[in-house]
């Protein structure tokens, strides 16, 4: 119970609810158990804890309000499904936070928006800015845009993504299932329901299943999904949505679903994912004053400490952060551009603005997005 009892201390929640939960089997918003989770959220955040809302079921209620018996398989069916369901979506979530106070903001994202550098930097900003404020971001993929080539294909996989994105402590995956089985319970009687798992084991494949009528997830894609979160040190609970309170039990610690273990901590796993896995696009030499501050304090790297830019980079792609001799001593994604950067440096924060017009991050890399190597 020591591994779920960590779970008390989670502040960063991004807690993702399936369609098969919100439309009542495709009849129709599930408007009391929306009420019931909404309740639960805002009770956590009014003790503190920031949450993101990953929420599927605007194509499904689409077809619930279109009249639609089977989810289409054409593209444009499927965005048209999305678009008029997203208007029930909204409302049912606007309505039910208002009630404790709470506003909430809609985000609609496709995978190019977080593979691409510079706009999983702004996604991020804005994403951390709505958590400051105290807002509930409600993400969904946006179905109305997106193609066969660039899609999630699962809001499983959409919220391991947001996860990474916000570094989240916890994400929770609210379903039709009580968690994960080392079998599937609707095949076998004997099925015997997972605690605690190591989001790596490999054996896990060979226990998930298929998916949903309504979904496009099933208990496969939860799998990767914790996996995807567990590289930025993520904990997963899969967990039955329709279970009284359940949302309240994973906060207390209390034994409910499936924990999925990262095997490394936050920090280890985003130096990995910033030190091995980009390319570095360009390079910032710092001054004597920079290296202690990034080294010594853990703090962000203002431009004013910054003597020289070298390279062509845009904002959101990793650049090497050098000391007066040439040596690497991090690395990290930037907030503006080589041209940007070149007309910054050795500047304060408070004159970017004026030398560029405008101002979009106070740092040029933002300690969060910065590792040492």
């Amino acid at each position: 119970m020591e591994q779920r009892k960590q779970l008390t201390k989670a502040k960063r929640w991004v807690i993702k609810i399936g369609s098969a939960l919100l439309t009542n089997d495709g009849k129709g918003l599930a408007t009391e158990a929306i009420s019931a989770w909404v309740e639960q959220m805002a009770k956590l955040r009014q003790q503190g804890i920031e949450i993101v809302l990953v929420s599927s079921g605007a194509v499904a209620e689409g077809m619930s309000r279109l009249g639609w018996d089977k989810r289409p398989k054409a593209v444009h069916e499927l965005q048209a499904a999305a678009a008029v369901g997203q208007m029930g979506l909204v409302q049912a979530y606007e309505s039910r936070f208002q009630i404790f106070g709470l506003h909430t903001a809609q985000i609609l994202l496709t995978h190019d928006d977080l593979s691409n550098r510079k706009r999983y930097l702004n996604a991020r900003s804005t994403l951390r800015t709505l958590l400051d404020f105290g807002v509930i971001p409600v993400v969904n993929e946006n179905d109305t845009v997106v193609t066969d080539e660039i899609r999630f294909g699962d809001n499983d996989t959409l919220a391991a993504l947001v996860a990474n994105l916000v570094e989240a402590d916890l994400l929770v995956l609210l379903t039709d299932q009580q968690g994960m089985f080392d079998k599937n319970p609707r095949e076998h009687s004997d099925a015997t329901m997972l605690d605690v798992v190591d989001a790596d084991d490999a054996r896990l494949d060979a226990m998930a299943g298929g998916s949903g009528a309504l979904g496009q997830g099933g208990m496969r894609t939860k799998v990767r999904a914790a996996r995807l979160a567990a590289r930025s040190g993520t904990a997963t609970v899969i967990a039955a949505g329709r279970e009284a309170e359940v949302i309240h039990q994973i906060a207390a610690g209390a034994k409910v679903g499936t924990l999925f273990l990262p095997d490394q901590a936050s920090t280890a796993a985003k130096k990995q994912w910033l030190a091995g896995h980009l390319q570095v696009r360009g390079q910032l030499q710092l001054d004597n004053g920079a290296v202690h501050v990034l080294s010594q304090q853990g703090k962000s790297l203002l431009a004013v400490g910054v003597k020289s830019v070298s390279g062509h980079f845009l904002r959101g792609e990793v650049v090497s952060c050098v000391d007066e001799g040439g040596m690497e001593i991090a690395r990290g994604l930037v907030n503006y551009s080589a041209d940007e950067a070149a007309r910054i440096i050795g500047k304060s924060s408070e004159q970017i603005e004026a030398i560029l017009g405008y101002i979009d991050e106070q740092e040029l890399i933002h300690r969060d997005n910065l590792v040492l190597v």
